[in-house]
């Protein structure tokens, strides 16, 4: 039997961590290891067009199936394309193993062609980061990578020269158990029993949930019941907590909507759950806060804390629900359940008012309708944007559906590359990508990746010709709007000339058709709708807060727009108000 090569070994120990696909683009560099994965099968590598788009589609992999996905780029340029995709993937906590090759190892150092040194550029996006610069180093460094990806969720990279990697591999060469799952941390018992104090002391508790509670949703709404709170949630709590909840006051935020606000101002006692808020202006200084996270790095770098507990989500609540006294008083919950539908009432207008008629397409109708007709099991991958803006206020979460975006590194382009990456998990599921003109255009290329896989992604393109986000950005600062505005083709004849289904919307009453014949349509699809560019409201009111950017009134009244069948939840939550 032939000796492996350390690109062989390299390939055996991702299969091992549970690694299906890399995603990349092949040259120089890289070519021994795409030769070691075609050679052995067990690894399927996805051709992309733009390594960016490698490193989201990674990134989504890793967030639907909770493994380790992998992603690779050739030397210099190559690799270096990916950066962008691997910070998104970091801030996501997406365990993903990026492979950057690297110039000819004697070459290091010297201004080689193509030379940069990606175990120091990667570094910032990635809790490991290092050089193979001797076959002697596998398997241990790539295995120690591996699990720190999993391990403490996030990106690992490992630059590895071709020539090195063609080299053979040590014999004997030491291989350890590798670490493919992460354990849940339960809170010290002194942590627990100071909780209980704080909790049982307050009168008004607020909990405020993030993806921590991806987990966690039956101990969340057993705690609020136990404890009579409202539940607020941040974006990315949104899919894992706002479906099935008696208790749910809105989101809060740049995009917030109902109650969500108040509710963590009003109380005595504010618990964060699960979230790395990043928007300390909405967070409220004169009331207690407790915040649970499984990372201590998390804890109380948003706000000033009356008690850290690190642990998980899930077991602090099973801790604490057989500990707390149970309340009695539920004013404060009926309150804000009641400011939340009152507010909810509001905006909804805004998206009732001739919306079937109106040209161009409100785009609140679009993802109102595109909610109605999408699977009970859709992912949706949302771009950066006024697409998050919908989002957030239309898809209707089940404990199903899935909604990833790039909502903590904030990227443009990331929703059509996140959509692929989905989408190769299951492609017997419903993927749907609500891209932005802006977005979908700045990696478009890449939809010839679904065409050439045959990935029935649909991508639902609100097309209002402009960087929606932005303009709105300096309309709010007091600056006219400049730079903001595209000039878009037929992006449905584009998509017609490379092979897939393609329709251009003009008219709403084509909408519910249209999304139901790409539905339908066993390949990929591309509806493109034609938006209202002026679907955006500017607030009443213009005070100083909002003028330095999107901080705190901004966020509360900025975008009028209706809010879906979160209406028909928050008016069903008001039946559980004792009436006098």
């Amino acid at each position: 039997m032939a000796r492996q090569n350390v690109a062989e070994q390299f390939v055996d120990i991702l299969v091992r961590a549970g690694v299906r696909r890399m995603y990349g683009v092949v040259g120089d560099s890289l070519n021994p290891v795409v030769d070691a994965i075609r050679r052995t099968g067990d690894i399927e590598l996805i051709q992309v067009r733009h390594e960016e788009t490698a490193a989201f589609a990674a990134g989504a992999e890793a967030q639907i199936t909770g493994r380790l996905a992998a992603c690779a780029g050739s030397c210099g340029p190559g690799n270096l394309h990916l950066i962008n995709g691997l910070y998104d993937a970091h801030r996501s906590m997406a365990p993903v193993l990026a492979l950057a090759s690297h110039i000819p190892s004697g070459e290091i150092g010297l201004g080689y062609f193509q030379e940069t040194h990606p175990d120091q550029l990667f570094r910032e996006c990635s809790h490991y980061s290092e050089l193979i610069s001797n076959p002697r180093q596998m398997p241990r460094l790539l295995q120690t990578a591996v699990q720190h990806a999993v391990g403490r969720g996030g990106v690992s990279v490992v630059a590895l020269p071709g020539d090195i990697a063609s080299l053979p591999a040590p014999e004997k060469a030491v291989e350890h158990a590798l670490v493919t799952a992460r354990p849940t941390v339960r809170p010290g018992d002194g942590e627990i029993e100071k909780l209980v104090r704080l909790i049982d002391e307050a009168d008004k508790v607020t909990l405020f949930c993030g993806s921590g509670t991806a987990s966690a949703h039956a101990e969340v709404m057993e705690f609020a019941g136990r404890i009579k709170a409202p539940i607020g949630h941040a974006l990315r709590g949104k899919e894992w907590i706002q479906y099935e909840n008696p208790y749910d006051v809105g989101m809060s935020g740049l995009l917030g909507y109902g109650a969500a606000y108040e509710a963590t101002h009003e109380c005595d006692l504010l618990v964060l759950l699960g979230t790395d808020f990043p928007y300390n202006a909405f967070l409220p200084d004169d009331v207690k806060i407790v915040q649970v996270d499984i990372r201590p790095e998390h804890l109380g770098r948003r706000s000033q804390l009356d008690l850290a507990v690190w642990g998980d989500v899930r077991e602090t609540l099973r801790a604490l629900n057989t500990r707390v006294k149970p309340k009695t008083d539920r004013r404060f919950l009926d309150r804000m359940l009641k400011k939340h539908a009152d507010a909810l009432e509001g905006v909804v207008k805004a998206y009732t008012r001739k919306v079937e008629k109106h040209t161009p397409i409100h785009p609140e109708y679009v993802a109102s309708v595109l909610d109605e007709l999408a699977d009970d099991d859709a992912v949706f991958t949302v771009d950066t944007g006024m697409c998050n803006v919908w989002a957030a206020r239309y898809l209707s979460p089940n404990g199903r559906r899935r909604i990833i975006g790039s909502f903590s590194h904030g990227s443009m382009a990331n929703a059509l590359p996140q959509a692929i990456g989905a989408q190769f998990t299951d492609r017997s599921r419903q993927v749907v990508s609500m891209s932005g003109d802006g977005g979908f255009s700045m990696l478009m290329g890449d939809f010839l990746t679904l065409v050439q896989y045959d990935l029935p992604v649909k991508v639902v393109l609100f097309n209002n010709s402009s960087l929606g986000m932005v303009e709105l950005e300096m309309l709010v600062s007091g600056l006219p709007s400049y730079g903001t505005t595209n000039t878009n083709p037929d992006f449905a004849a584009i998509a017609r000339a490379a092979g897939a289904y393609g329709v251009r919307v003009e008219k709403p009453k084509q909408l519910t058709g249209a999304l139901k014949d790409a539905f339908r349509h066993r390949g990929p699809a591309l509806v493109d709708v034609v938006t209202d560019p002026n679907a955006l409201s500017i607030p009443p009111r213009i005070n100083a807060e909002m003028v330095t950017g999107f901080a705190l009134s901004a966020g509360k009244i900025v975008l009028d727009g209706g809010v879906g069948r979160m209406i028909q939840m928050a008016r069903s939550n008001l039946r559980n108000v004792p009436r006098p």
